[in-house]
């Protein structure tokens, strides 16, 4: 592996150490993220879901790419999806492809499956 890639892979590493069960306040995100769409999802869903959480499973690096294997898991505390707050916890697997650029996510691809979520947030 490259140099390069060691340098991303652990970035992601540190940014997943600093970001996950706590608020992800601006400053946190500032400190990590360019990509103005990644801070706004990150906004939604900390609206959503205070304080969840992302377990990540594998963390594999080439290049300027990060990819992450992992579980989002959380508790309903806000609207999403147009329901509102259940107070139910939910738990689903997801893929983050992370793009690195001057050591901070520049661009990012999610993959998730949101109707695992709206079911168990309305089951």
């Amino acid at each position: 592996m490259s140099t390069v890639a060691v340098d991303n892979k652990q970035l992601i590493q540190d940014y997943f150490e600093a970001m996950m069960s706590q608020p992800k306040t601006e400053e946190l995100m500032d400190r990590f993220i360019s990509d103005a769409s990644l801070k706004e999802h990150i906004r939604q869903a900390e609206a959503a879901f205070p304080g969840y959480d992302i377990t990540a499973h594998q963390v594999v690096a080439e290049g300027d790419l990060v990819a992450v294997r992992g579980t989002v898991h959380g508790v309903h505390r806000g609207t999403f999806a147009g329901i509102p707050a259940t107070g139910r916890h939910f738990t689903v697997d997801l893929m983050i492809f992370y793009r690195i650029h001057d050591g901070r996510i520049a661009e990012h691809w999610l993959q998730w499956d949101v109707n695992a979520v709206i079911g168990q947030l309305t089951a």
